[in-house]
């Protein structure tokens, strides 16, 4: 079942990045968000209903719903939304795959557990490898204002997934279900969205196009119904740490529609630079895996 799981997510989020990009244009980009999610939460609340498990998530919990809904179905996509407005969505999803380190580090933080030379080494790979893949853009741009505050947006982002994780880990731990918590999570994320907007007086507007509407659906069903029930479980299953595996994978498929899409060209320098990514993401989980494969073995 966790391979299943694997296969969905990677499969799943490795192509979501395009998508997130066909929907820039004359739809502000809260009321996209708030679109997707509220679309996504309908789905997981009917879902719920008929299996009947629909209900409140429990009171010591609801906090922690609310902080989730934030951190990973609001602030993170308006974070990487901008972030594609400047550079490549291939490269977006790059910096996202350091959430292995951040999930990580943010374990030892919440959870107390050893931060290690491996967690300190793998990171330092990784950030070298960012260094070298943006640096082709930075060159072609001359390092501009927008293409570094693309790299701000998608970092910004991926430290609010990996909070978001953190997040999901504890509820589950407390016996609550990723797709009880997502349903609820998207929903505040969506009536914060909408609030937002209205304060800030952005008038909700919608793209009728075919492709605007092809990936709003594709974004809301498979991309967060699925591919967030998925993740999570793995969350809750394997940690954060371990989970955030798949997401060294993302950049490959990502980058492969890149190429394709958006005439991202491959150098030296960003071939050199996704293999520092994905070494520094695999040295960190790999000593964590082992760890976490030993210990039930010492206590027997």
């Amino acid at each position: 079942m966790t391979s299943i799981l694997y296969a969905l997510t990677v499969a799943i989020w490795g192509t979501t990045w395009i998508a997130l990009k066909l929907q820039l244009g004359s739809v502000p980009i809260p009321w996209s968000i708030a679109y997707r999610f509220a679309l996504a939460a309908v789905v997981l609340f009917a879902w719920l209903a008929l299996r009947g498990r629909l209900r409140l998530p429990r009171r010591e919990v609801r906090w922690l719903v609310a902080a989730q809904g934030l951190c990973l179905f609001c602030v993170n996509f308006i974070c990487f939304l901008n972030a594609s407005r400047t550079i490549a969505s291939g490269l977006v999803a790059v910096v996202f795959s350091t959430a292995t380190l951040w999930n990580a580090l943010g374990a030892r933080l919440v959870f107390k557990r050893a931060l290690t030379s491996a967690i300190v080494g793998g990171g330092a790979l990784g950030l070298a490898g960012l260094l070298m893949m943006f640096w082709p853009e930075l060159a072609r741009h001359g390092a501009s204002a927008a293409t570094w505050r693309g790299l701000a947006y998608a970092l910004g982002g991926t430290l609010c997934f990996s909070c978001g994780n953190l997040l999901s880990a504890r509820m589950q731990a407390l016996g609550e279900t990723p797709v009880l918590t997502n349903a609820w999570g998207m929903g505040v994320g969506t009536l914060v969205l909408a609030l937002g907007c209205a304060v800030a007086g952005i008038a909700p507007a919608f793209d009728a196009s075919s492709t605007y509407i092809g990936a709003w659906l594709y974004l809301a069903i498979p991309g967060s119904v699925v591919g967030f029930t998925a993740y999570l479980e793995l969350v809750g299953r394997l940690g954060p740490e371990r989970a955030a595996y798949c997401t060294v994978l993302f950049p490959l498929v990502a980058l492969a529609i890149s190429s394709v899409m958006e005439d991202y060209r491959w150098t030296p320098a960003a071939l050199a630079g996704m293999a520092l990514v994905m070494a520094g993401n695999v040295l960190v989980l790999r000593r964590r895996a082992a760890r976490a494969t030993a210990q039930p073995a010492t206590a027997r």
